[in-house]
């Protein structure tokens, strides 16, 4: 019996919810001497939405060698760029190099460049061929110790590249028929029939419009798709040819193909599996009628991205999905004789953009998600199918990336298995355990490069992996291995440098008895589907939310999401004079320092920039108009004479948080410290001790917060806007806590947060404090917090004699005195690798920065 699509809404919902460091690291050394100089102070960082500024200049030090170089689209005048580059400021010798000139923006060298300062300028060229004057000379550091990464020039690709169908999947090639042979035996046969006879017993003719049904015929081709090339039953590909004849049999509008950003690649995606996979079976006049819709589709996109989308920072759904589409188009076509001519250009532009802006913007080798991991998901099959394309046809490893190669680490440390995520960004409060595309992805990582976190996370979810159809070609065809063993030499935290997170377990290998913490502060500040968190934490214990980022995203920009759910207000950190951070690049901070070893981790974040007025970007803007909200300072938008927030995070293992807060303004303001939880606080509102417990795993949570600065605590459970015009228990009320300090210039807070589970929750919670020294459990902490002296902390494990010191003294270590290199370093004297050492570091200047030449 074969059913009608009632899909639309379904599968509107799901696209709505879907959607270093100066340091001396060794064993305590005989220190005689001390360097008193105070390190320059940092230049202003940040990332524009759309580029300004030619990249790189003398003060970007790259990411990657070679860098892509990277021209500002108004800067561009002619109908093409040439680019010049050399070790030579001339432009002399045997090492400059001259570009043919392209129509796009950037340029890459696709050669490893030798250490030094290197120049370069570009040119426009005109339409008739005359040259415009060269530009001013920029010029770029390469060092030593930069990371290398060489992609082969785009001839290479075009070279090696197929020139039969089906070739969509040509790096399955090798495999394929082995697969064939056993494909009824795989573990996950069952589901890709299942699947594919779902798509078999849909009656695709009686739709009245097809193509408003777009984004699940998609999904039904890719299900069929799968079937056939793996199995080779004709039934499958009968079925993708009857979806054929019901989509040419209704002829699409360009006001229905372009009317949203992903309709058009949904179809197009549709056209060219069917085209590939049933090449040599369509007729003339249906190549012909598929070939033009490409078409249609290749010059809009090309028209509107050359030139756009290597200056965006990151435009998501180019990334997510437009742009895998959009190269697969120019690939089916790149050899067909009537549109080589036309659509070659656009094959060299997307790999050539891949190369400059992939995997992560460019611009980021953490392995981390910059954009929040609540978003990964959706950028999974692109992120997984166009390096295993490159890599197949070039020859050469495109997984060799730093960004992929510490991809497998960095899911597992912001979103441990059997938890809820701990990372950042619009959806991450969605899920108790990690997703699927999350898993396939891991297991992607690890049979392709080994890597040992990628393996032990993917056998987590051994039974959620099966259940992933995007990747399930790939897994049926490839056979590898992989090692599942957690690695034994895990460290408790990680840096996030480029993106700006850092990450903190207790026992990351072990859910139930693990305490997350995880901290954003990001030279990529807020918009798209990051928010305004700078110096914000989230913290969970046994895979639950214990503090959070607070609201539901069910829109990309609703009252609800702009008030009360991407505004600085629903985040754990603070506003000032009730206003917050701006939905802006420019609302940016940055991690400055963070080290860990078995006793104690350690993060320092500066968000001093994060608060520099209302939104201007027009996105933004419109969609405040759109919600009927004014950015005025009674909704908490505007400006702050704000000059200092650096807030020092640290883990005292196992169970023990201390936050540290420094907050200065150049005129008396009112500071809100924020804390969101999913459960109600217990408030003693004389000792500043707030408590809360979890409703079904029973631990308890105790904070005590200590500063000169009067306070007084208040909790509502109530949104400034709620998620639903009526209450809804899919969507359930929220803690919302806040400690309002007396207007002050200048303020210290210290917080030290304990977790008590069932076992230890007899143990007295209530912190000692004698003077400027507290007391809590095995930790002894001391924090100035008297604003007229300088600012200082250390933490002291009683019992292995860990020591942390942030200050401006010298501190005690083994009954020594250690000489610090720098004033207000932060030190920390710890196990780490299995012994005691020593790490000392002085502020972090961010990779990426803009400062006027």
């Amino acid at each position: 019996m074969k059913t009608i699509f009632r899909f639309q809404t379904l599968f509107s919902l799901l696209a709505c919810l879907c959607l270093a460091i100066a340091c001396s690291d060794d064993s305590l050394p005989d220190t005689t001497g001390q360097d008193t100089e105070t390190p320059a102070e940092a230049p202003d960082a940040l990332h524009d939405k759309l580029r300004e500024k030619p990249y790189p200049k003398a003060d970007n030090e790259i990411y990657i060698n070679p860098a892509p170089l990277i021209v500002p689209q108004a800067m561009k005048t002619g109908d093409k760029l040439q680019f010049s580059l050399s070790n030579q400021a001339d432009f002399s010798g045997t090492e400059t190099i001259l570009s043919t000139p392209k129509s796009w923006c950037m340029y890459n060298i696709h050669k490893t460049l030798k250490s030094g300062i290197w120049y370069w300028r570009f040119r426009s060229i005109l339409s008739d061929g005359s040259e415009q004057s060269w530009s001013e000379t920029y010029s770029f550091e390469v060092k030593d110790e930069t990371p290398k990464f060489v992609t082969p020039a785009f001839d290479i690709f075009l070279n090696n590249a197929p020139r039969t169908h089906p070739r969509l999947f040509c790096f399955l090639d090798d495999g394929i028929e082995q697969a064939r042979r056993n494909v009824t035996s795989h573990p996950e046969y069952p589901e890709l029939i299942s699947r594919a006879k779902a798509a078999m017993t849909t009656d695709y003719p009686s739709l009245p419009n097809p193509y408003d049904q777009a984004e699940a015929i998609k999904v039904s081709i890719q299900h069929l798709y799968q079937a056939y090339y793996l199995t080779q039953q004709k039934t499958y590909a009968d079925k993708m040819h009857e979806i054929l004849n019901t989509l040419l049999k209704n002829p699409v509008s360009d006001a229905q193909l372009f009317a949203s950003n992903f309709g058009a690649t949904d179809i197009a995606i549709s056209f060219i599996e069917i085209y590939d996979l049933l090449y040599d079976t369509l007729t003339p006049n249906e190549k012909q009628e598929i070939e033009n819709l490409l078409m249609r589709v290749s010059r809009y996109y090309f028209k509107l991205y050359c030139g756009m989308q290597e200056n965006h920072i990151f435009d998501n759904h180019f990334w997510q999905h437009n742009m895998r589409i959009l190269f697969q188009a120019a690939f089916v076509l790149y050899d067909k004789s009537n549109y080589t001519e036309e659509i070659l250009p656009m094959l060299e532009y997307y790999y050539e953009l891949w190369t400059a802006r992939a995997p992560a913007s460019g611009f980021n080798r953490d392995g981390v998600w910059h954009n929040g991991a609540g978003y990964f998901n959706a950028n999974v099959k692109t992120l997984y199918y166009i390096p295993s394309l490159f890599s197949s046809i070039t020859q050469k490893d495109f997984l060799q990336h730093p960004w992929y190669q510490n991809a497998g680490k960095a899911m597992a440390y912001t979103w441990p298995p059997a938890s809820k995520s701990a990372g950042f960004g619009d959806g991450s409060e969605k899920g108790d355990e990690p997703n699927r595309q999350r898993i396939s992805f891991a297991d992607f990582i690890a049979r392709e490069t080994g890597d040992p976190y990628a393996g032990w996370y993917a056998a987590q979810s051994a039974s959620l992996l099966r259940k992933d159809y995007e990747l399930r070609l790939y897994r049926m065809v490839r056979n590898q291995t992989y090692a599942t063993d957690f690695p034994s030499n895990s460290p408790k935290l990680i840096w996030y440098k480029d993106a700006g997170e850092v990450a903190i377990h207790s026992d990351l290998a072990h859910t139930d008895r693990n305490l997350s913490l995880c901290f954003r502060s990001s030279t990529f500040g807020s918009g798209s589907h990051t928010v305004s968190n700078q110096n914000s934490f989230n913290l969970l214990y046994q895979g639950a939310d214990i503090y959070r980022s607070s609201g539901y995203y069910l829109n990309f920009s609703d009252a609800h999401n702009l008030m009360s759910y991407r505004h600085t207000r629903a985040h754990n950190t603070i506003l000032v004079n009730g206003i917050g951070q701006p939905y802006s690049t420019k609302g940016y901070g940055n991690i400055t320092r963070a080290m860990g070893g078995d006793h104690i981790s350690y993060c320092l974040g500066d968000a001093s920039h994060a608060y520099s007025g209302i939104s201007d970007d027009p996105m933004w803007i419109a969609a405040f108009k759109a919600a009927g909200i004014t950015q005025t300072p009674d909704n908490g938008f505007g400006t702050t004479p704000l000059t200092l927030y650096r807030r020092h995070l640290l883990m005292l293992h196992p169970d023990i948080v201390v936050i540290y807060d420094e907050l200065e303004a150049s005129e008396p303001v009112r500071w809100d410290w924020l804390l969101h939880s999913p459960t109600q606080f217990s408030i003693q509102q004389e000792q500043h001790i707030l408590s809360t417990t979890h409703p079904t795993k029973g631990f308890t949570t105790i904070t005590q917060q200590f500063s000169d600065q009067a306070s007084q605590i208040t909790q509502t459970d109530q949104f400034v806007v709620p998620p639903l015009p009526e209450p809804s228990p899919l969507y359930p009320n929220q803690w919302h806590l806040t400690a309002t300090f007396a207007p002050s210039s200048k303020n210290r807070i210290l917080t030290i947060i304990q977790i008590k589970d069932n076992s230890n929750s007899g143990e007295s919670s209530n912190v000692i404090r004698k003077g400027n020294t507290f007391l809590c459990g095995e930790y002894e902490i001391k924090a100035i917090l008297d604003n007229s002296r300088p600012a200082d902390l250390s933490v002291t494990h009683q019992a292995s004699n860990a020591i942390f010191s942030y200050s401006p003294d010298n501190p005690t270590i083994e009954g020594g005195t250690y000489l610090r290199k720098h004033p207000y370093s932060s030190l920390l004297y710890d196990i780490s690798d299995g012994r005691y050492r020593v790490t000392e570091q002085t502020d972090y200047t961010p990779v990426s920065t803009r400062v006027a030449q």
